[in-house]
C-alpha cells in the first residue's frame, strides 16, 4: 500500500519532463499508478468482502503515538476502487482532452497524479494524524488544479475560495482529531472504532469540530459555495475531484466513524438536517442554471447532501444503502462530466440555450449521456435504481427521523429527476428557433472513459447482488437488524417503488413547468452565498486596513516607545503585586573588576546614543554596545557567543553603512526637547527593568539547572563544544526554526529592494559623487530622446564617473574588478588587504564550521565570517568586484542550506524520530580515522544558509543601490557640455 501511494508522488515529480517529450501521450503514462492501485484493490476483494483486512504499519513518531498506519477493509476497498479506477479513466480522457499546446499542461498532469496519491492515502489511512496530512494534501492539490489557468480572475478566485473554506474546515477538524484522540488514549482509527470512548462533553465537542471539516469537504450546507465556483477548473478536474474523489472524502469520514459515533449527540440531527437542506437548496438550484457543468454542479451539491444523509443515519440498513449511493453516484456523475467536456470539446459552448440537434449529430456521446442521466434518475434497470431503492427503502424501516430524511429525499428526488431532463434536453434535444448547433466528429478513444462509466451503472444495475458481499462487510459494523436488507435490483411493488414513481412524476411535470419554476426560482432567490462570502472578505479586508491604519503610523520611534510601554507596564505590574524579590540573592556586581570597566564603558557608549542627531554617528555608537557586549562574553568565559556577537555586529554595522548612503545625513524626525525628554526614561527604565526580572528569574531557580545535564550529554557523544552542540542537536528543532526566519527575513528585505515600480523610469535625481566631474550636470533621463545611461553601457572609465583623459589609473590590479573604480575612489591599503585575507577568512570560516564539536565556532559564526571574506572584497573593489568573487545567485546557498538541514531532520526518521542523531565512525586514505555525524551536516546546511543571506543582503543593500547611484550620475561627455 505504502509503494502504490509513494509511486503516485514519484511520478507526479517527472509528470512535467514526460509531457514535454510525449505532449498528451504522457497522461496515459501517468495513469499507470492509479491503475496499479485499482488492480490491486480488485485482488483483494474477496478478503475485504469476508471480513478480511490487510494491514500495513510503520512507527513513526512513537512518543507522539502517531504511526504510518494503512488499512484496507470494506469501505477503503470501495473507496479505493473509485479513487484509483476514475482517477485512470480520467487521466486516459485527459489524453484526448488536451493538446500539446495547452499552457501549463506538465504541471496540470503532476498536480491531478499526485492529488491521486493523496486520495489513495487518505481513505487507506488507518491514523487520525496521517488521514488529516492526507487530507491537507487534497485542499492543496485542489486549489492547484482549480487555479490552473491562474491568469483568469475567476480561476484565482475559485480556487482561493475553495482553499479558504475546505483548509479552515480541516483545521477544525484537526481539532476534532486531536480530541478524539485524547479521548480514546490513541489515534488509531480501527482501535477507536473497535472501543470507542464513553460518552462526554469533550468527545461530543470532538464529534461536532470533525463533522464541520466533513461537511466542508463535502459541500454541505452552508459550505455549499464553494463547489459551483470549483467548476472554473478544467473538465476532468470536475469529473474526478468534484463526483468521485474530494468531494467524497467528507462523506468517506462520515460513513468511516459511523459506526462508533452515530450515538453520540449531536451526530444525526445535525446530518439529518444540513444533508436533507443541502440536497433541496442544491437540487432547486440546478433547475435554474443555464451552464452544463453548473448543472451538474448543483446536483452534485444535492448529491452529496443525500450521501450524507444516509451515511449519517447510522444503521446497519442505511449504512449499506449509503455505499452503494456513493458508488453509483460516482459511476453516473463522473461520465456526465466528461460528457460535458466533450460537447463543450465539440461545440465551443456549454450554454444549453445555444446547443440544438446535438444528439443526431453526435449519437454515441448522447447514448453515453442517455445512460448515466437515467442512473442519475434512479431509472430502472441501472445502478442508480438499486441504490436509491435501497436508500428509500432503509429509511422507511427507520426511525421517525429517518422518515422525515425519507420526506425530503423524495422531494430531492424529484428535483433530481428534473434537472436530469433539463440536462439531458438542453445539451442533446433540438430546440425551436435554435439552429442546429456545428459539432466536429468525437474520436472513439475520447468517448471510451465517460462509455465504461456508463456501462457499468448499466452492468451493476442487475449486477448489484455482486455487490452485497463486499458492501454488506461494511454493513456488519452496525448492530444488524431482524431482517436486514440485501441489494436487488427488484423488490417486489410496494412503498418504495412507489415513492420512486412519484419522484418521476413529479420530475417530468417541474421539468415540463421549467418557465413558471425559473420565474418563482429568480422570486424566492435570496442573495448568493458568493456574494456572501465575497462580502465577508471585503469586511474584513477593511478592518484588517482600518486597523491597520490605526496602530500603524509609519513612526519607529512610536512603535518601540508604545512596545517598551506595554511591557514595562506589565513587569512593574507583576513586581507590585507578587513582590518576587522576596528571598532573591542580592547580585553580585562583578566577577572581575574588567567586567564592571567594561560595562561602564558600554553603558555610556549607550547613554551618547541618546542625544545624536548624525545617523551614522548612531550606528557607530550602537556597533560599539555590541562590541562591549562581546567583551562582557569573553570575561564571563563564553568564547562562542562572544565570536557569534563580533560577527553579527560587524556584519550589522557593515549593512547600516550601506543602507545609510541613500539616507540623510542627520535624523529628520524633529522632536521638542519635553518629548524627548519623555523618552529618555521610557528608554532607561525599559532596560532596567528587563536587568531586575533577569535577576529575579535567575535568583528563583527552585530545579537543578540543565547545564550539567548537557555537559554530560555532550561528553557522551565524544564531544566537547556544548554550545555547538545544543544549537544542532539537543535543541535542533530551535535552530531549523530560527533558520527558517532568517531565511524568510532575507527574502523579504531583498524583494523590497528588488521591487519594481512604474516610478523606477523617473528617478529622482541624486548628488554628483566624489570623483565626477565638478561641472556634472544631473540627467534624469526626462529629456526627450534621451535615457540614463546603465553600468553595463558605459566603459569601466565613464561607469566610474571618470572624464575623458584621466585614464591614467593605477595600472597594477589586486582586485579583479578594481578598475571599474575611479582612481579617487580607490584605496589601494584597502584592496591589498582585501586580497590577503579573503582565502584564510573563508579557510578559518572552514574551519570554526568543523571544529565545532570540540572548540568555539559553529554553522552560524562560520557563516557570518564567510560573509566578511566577500564583504571586504565588495567595500574594495565595488559590486562587479562582489560579481566576480561570487558566481552563483546568493539565493541558491540559501536554498541549500535550507534544503541539506531539512533533508538531515528528516533523515532521523530513519531511526524513528525527525532530528534525530546518529555518527558514522571510519577510516579514511590520507586522513585517518574519522567520525561523521549529522550535527556536523546539519551545521553546514546553516553555514550556507547564512552565507546565502549575507550575500543576498550585500547585494541588495550595497550593489543594488551602486547600480542606482550609477544610473543617476551623469555621463562625461555631459559633463563637459
Amino acid at each position: 500500500m505504502s509503494v502504490l501511494i509513494l509511486c503516485h508522488f514519484a511520478l507526479a515529480l517527472f509528470a512535467a519532463p514526460l509531457v514535454r517529450r510525449w505532449g498528451t501521450r504522457a497522461f496515459l503514462v501517468l495513469a499507470l499508478p492509479p491503475a496499479a492501485a485499482a488492480v490491486w484493490a480488485l485482488t483483494r476483494w474477496s478478503t475485504t468482502a469476508a471480513g478480511g483486512t490487510d494491514t500495513t504499519e510503520w512507527r513513526w513518531l512513537p512518543a507522539y503515538h502517531v504511526d504510518w498506519a494503512l488499512r484496507l477493509d470494506a469501505l477503503a476497498e470501495l473507496m479505493v476502487l473509485l479513487a484509483a479506477g476514475v482517477g485512470t479513466l480520467v487521466l486516459v480522457y485527459c489524453a484526448s482532452y488536451f493538446d500539446d499546446r495547452s499552457r501549463q499542461l506538465g504541471r496540470f498532469a503532476g498536480n491531478l497524479l499526485a492529488f491521486a496519491g493523496a486520495m489513495l492515502g487518505l481513505v487507506l489511512a488507518d491514523d487520525l494524524v496521517l488521514l488529516y496530512i492526507f487530507w491537507e494534501l487534497t485542499t492543496v492539490f485542489s486549489y492547484l488544479l482549480i487555479g490552473q489557468t491562474s491568469d483568469h480572475k475567476r480561476n484565482r478566485r475559485s480556487a482561493l475560495q475553495a482553499l479558504t473554506v475546505t483548509a479552515l474546515g480541516g483545521l477544525t477538524m484537526l481539532v476534532g482529531f486531536l480530541l478524539l484522540g485524547h479521548e480514546a488514549g490513541t489515534y488509531r482509527i480501527s482501535a477507536i472504532l473497535a472501543d470507542p470512548p464513553p460518552p462526554s462533553a469533550a468527545l461530543s465537542a470532538a464529534v461536532v469540530l470533525i463533522l464541520v471539516g466533513a461537511l466542508s469537504k463535502s459541500a454541505i450546507w452552508p459550505f455549499s459555495l464553494w463547489l459551483p465556483n470549483a467548476m472554473a477548473a478544467p473538465t476532468p478536474v470536475s469529473a474526478y475531484l468534484h463526483a468521485a474523489a474530494m468531494v467524497k472524502a467528507g462523506v468517506y469520514l462520515v460513513a468511516r466513524l459511523a459506526p462508533a459515533f452515530a450515538e453520540i449527540t449531536p451526530w444525526r440531527p445535525l446530518l439529518l438536517v444540513l444533508g436533507s437542506l443541502t440536497m433541496l437548496l442544491g437540487g432547486w438550484r440546478a433547475l435554474r442554471m443555464n451552464d452544463l457543468k453548473l448543472v451538474l454542479a448543483y446536483g452534485t451539491v444535492s448529491q452529496l447532501g443525500f450521501l450524507t444523509v444516509l451515511a449519517g443515519a447510522g444503521g446497519h440498513d442505511t449504512g449499506l444503502a449509503a455505499t452503494a449511493m456513493i458508488l453509483g453516484h460516482a459511476l453516473f456523475k463522473a461520465p456526465l462530466f466528461l460528457v460535458t467536456g466533450i460537447v463543450d470539446h465539440a461545440t465551443g459552448t456549454r450554454d444549453l440555450r445555444k446547443l440544438s440537434g446535438l444528439g443526431r449529430r453526435l449519437p454515441a456521446v448522447c447514448a453515453v449521456a442517455v445512460c448515466a442521466g437515467a442512473s442519475m434518475a434512479a431509472v430502472p434497470p441501472l445502478l442508480g435504481f438499486a441504490a436509491k431503492e435501497a436508500a428509500f427503502q432503509t429509511l422507511l424501516d427507520g426511525s421517525t427521523g429517518d422518515r422525515w430524511a425519507l420526506a425530503a429525499a423524495v422531494a430531492g428526488s424529484v428535483l433530481t429527476t428534473a434537472y436530469t431532463l433539463r440536462y439531458l434536453w438542453g445539451a442533446f434535444a433540438r430546440k425551436p428557433g435554435v439552429p442546429d448547433t456545428g459539432a466536429h466528429p468525437v474520436p472513439a478513444a475520447f468517448l471510451a472513459p465517460p462509455a465504461v462509466l456508463a456501462l457499468a451503472c448499466l452492468v451493476l444495475g442487475p449486477g448489484v447482488p455482486w455487490l452485497q458481499d463486499l458492501l454488506g462487510a461494511y454493513a456488519a459494523q452496525f448492530p444488524a437488524p431482524d431482517h436486514p436488507y440485501h441489494l436487488a435490483l427488484w423488490h417486489g411493488a410496494g412503498l418504495a417503488l412507489g415513492l420512486s414513481a412519484a419522484a418521476w412524476a413529479g420530475g417530468v411535470l417541474l421539468f415540463l413547468a421549467s418557465g413558471p419554476v425559473l420565474r418563482v426560482g429568480h422570486a424566492l432567490a435570496l442573495r448568493s452565498a458568493d456574494r456572501v462570502f465575497g462580502g465577508m472578505l471585503l469586511a474584513l479586508e477593511r478592518t484588517a486596513l482600518q486597523c491597520t491604519g490605526l496602530v500603524q503610523r509609519g513612526s519607529l520611534p512610536a512603535y518601540l516607545v508604545t512596545t517598551m510601554s506595554v511591557v514595562l507596564a506589565g513587569q512593574i505590574a507583576v513586581l507590585v503585586v507578587d513582590e518576587p524579590w522576596t528571598g532573591t540573592p542580592a547580585p553580585r556586581l562583578w566577577d572581575h573588576p574588567t567586567q564592571a570597566g567594561v560595562a561602564l564603558l558600554t553603558c555610556a557608549v549607550a547613554l551618547l546614543c541618546l542625544g545624536v542627531r548624525r545617523r551614522m554617528k548612531a550606528v557607530v555608537l550602537a556597533g560599539l554596545t555590541g562590541y562591549g557586549t562581546a567583551l562582557l562574553f569573553v570575561a564571563q568565559g563564553a568564547p562562542d557567543l562572544a565570536l557569534t556577537q563580533f560577527c553579527v555586529e560587524t556584519v550589522s554595522m557593515i549593512v547600516y553603512v550601506l543602507v545609510l548612503r541613500r539616507m540623510p545625513v542627520y535624523f529628520e524626525e524633529n522632536f521638542s526637547r519635553w518629548r524627548r525628554l519623555m523618552r529618555m526614561p521610557v528608554a532607561l527604565a525599559g532596560g532596567a527593568a528587563v536587568a531586575v526580572v533577569l535577576w529575579i528569574m535567575a535568583g528563583h531557580r527552585r530545579a537543578e539547572s540543565a547545564g550539567a545535564a548537557m555537559v554530560e550529554e555532550t561528553a557522551h557523544h565524544g564531544l566537547k563544544d556544548v554550545v555547538a552542540t545544543i544549537l544542532v542537536d539537543l535543541r535542533a528543532w530551535d535552530t531549523m526554526g530560527e533558520s527558517a526566519v532568517l531565511a524568510a527575513a532575507a527574502v523579504g528585505v531583498t524583494s523590497l529592494i528588488y521591487l519594481h515600480r512604474r516610478t523606477d523610469a523617473a528617478e529622482q535625481p541624486v548628488l554628483p559623487l566624489p570623483g565626477d566631474h565638478p561641472h556634472a550636470a544631473l540627467r534624469t533621463g526626462d529629456e526627450p530622446g534621451t535615457a540614463p545611461p546603465t553600468a553595463w553601457q558605459a566603459s569601466r572609465y565613464e561607469s566610474a564617473g571618470l572624464p575623458s583623459g584621466d585614464e591614467g589609473a593605477p595600472e597594477r590590479t589586486w582586485l579583479a574588478a578594481s578598475a571599474t573604480l575611479a582612481p579617487e575612489r580607490r584605496s589601494l591599503v584597502l584592496e591589498v588587504v582585501a586580497r590577503l585575507i579573503f582565502h584564510p577568512v573563508l579557510v578559518l570560516s572552514v574551519y570554526l564550521l568543523l571544529c565545532a564539536e570540540n572548540l568555539p565556532g559553529g554553522g552560524f559564526v562560520a557563516g557570518l565570517t564567510a560573509g566578511v571574506a566577500f564583504i571586504a572584497r565588495y567595500l574594495a573593489g565595488g559590486r562587479h568586484e562582489l560579481a566576480d568573487a561570487v558566481r552563483f545567485k546568493a539565493g541558491l546557498f540559501t536554498g541549500l542550506g535550507l534544503f541539506l538541514s531539512t533533508a538531515t531532520a528528516l533523515g532521523g526518521l530513519g531511526e524513528g524520530t525527525v532530528l534525530h542523531g546518529w555518527t558514522w565512525h571510519g577510516h579514511l586514505p590520507l586522513w585517518g580515522d574519522a567520525h561523521l555525524s549529522t550535527a556536523v551536516l546539519f551545521d553546514c546546511g546553516v553555514y550556507l544558509l547564512v552565507l546565502g543571506v549575507v550575500l543576498d543582503i550585500v547585494r541588495a543593500l550595497g550593489a543594488r543601490i551602486d547600480r542606482q547611484i550609477e544610473r543617476a550620475a551623469p555621463r562625461p561627455e555631459e559633463g563637459r557640455a
